[in-house]
């Protein structure tokens, strides 16, 4: 397994062309959560073939795949598939496995939102109080989220305090410790995160945190019948029981962090 993180999108385009025998997007969260480095090296010696795994946002993801560059994404953002699915990049989304977001601020919580009764009032203290707050602003299915949760609480985010720093979690959440910020994060991502210093967990259980992850195989790869078939062979995989068993048994520390709930195909 290769892990390659390319900066822009021009240079994704550029290695997608080199080695690897099947091209996975995954998210950001996949591989700061340490997920990918656990399951990958197992699927491949399942399977027999090398799998290339493509680090981006969802929104990034989603263009690698209509572009061709990749084979296959899995990816967190159900609104966004849902419309990739229509415009006909995918034949359809299947779900994998979920874990949740949490709101990550300083210990002393200026904002008061451990009191919160749901994820959108405590945005909206936050707003209130005009607390520090960051952003990934980067299109991922984190950036969406939190998007979704701000037009609940009723507020446009801007001004001083919202950082928007269009960056992946791991720098988001270092940019976040260095102001003392506010931030919303998947957790497996935070608890495999190594500079937590001020910040901790203040908010999490709103089912409007619950982060739902799915494969696409994608609607060109079907001309190629060797990568159709490899794409087909990881879906099966990661949906089968050894695989959902891999992902369910991943942990950080004692913290199970992801629950997988594969659909029926």
């Amino acid at each position: 397994m290769r892990i390659l993180k390319p900066i822009v999108l021009w240079f994704f385009a550029a290695t997608a062309c080199q080695g690897g025998e099947f091209r996975l997007a995954v998210t950001t969260s996949v591989q700061n959560s340490g997920l990918a480095d656990a399951i990958m090296p197992l699927a491949e010696a399942d399977l027999g073939f090398e799998i290339d795994v493509f680090v981006a946002g969802t929104g990034q993801a989603l263009r690698l795949g209509q572009a061709g560059d990749v084979d296959a994404v899995l990816v967190h953002a159900p609104v966004a598939e849902a419309a990739y699915v229509a415009a006909g990049h995918a034949p359809y989304r299947r779900e994998i496995m979920y874990n949740t977001f949490v709101l990550v601020g300083p210990g002393q919580d200026p904002a008061g939102i451990k009191s919160s009764r749901s994820a959108a009032d405590a945005l909206n203290a936050i707003a209130q109080a005009e607390a520090v707050f960051v952003s990934r602003g980067d299109e991922s299915g984190t950036h969406k989220r939190e998007l979704e949760l701000w037009d609940a609480s009723g507020r446009q985010p801007g001004g001083a305090w919202y950082r928007s720093v269009g960056a992946g979690m791991g720098t988001a959440l270092n940019i976040a410790v260095g102001m003392g910020a506010y931030i919303l994060t998947d957790k497996a991502s935070w608890l495999n995160f190594g500079n937590q210093s001020n910040l901790e967990i203040l908010f999490e259980g709103d089912p409007d945190l619950v982060n739902q992850y799915a494969f696409l195989p994608l609607t060109a790869v079907a001309g190629d019948p060797e990568t159709a078939q490899r794409s087909a062979a990881v879906e099966d995989w990661l949906t089968s029981e050894r695989g959902q068993a891999a992902i369910g048994a991943y942990k950080i520390g004692t913290v199970s962090v992801f629950v997988p709930n594969a659909t029926p195909n």
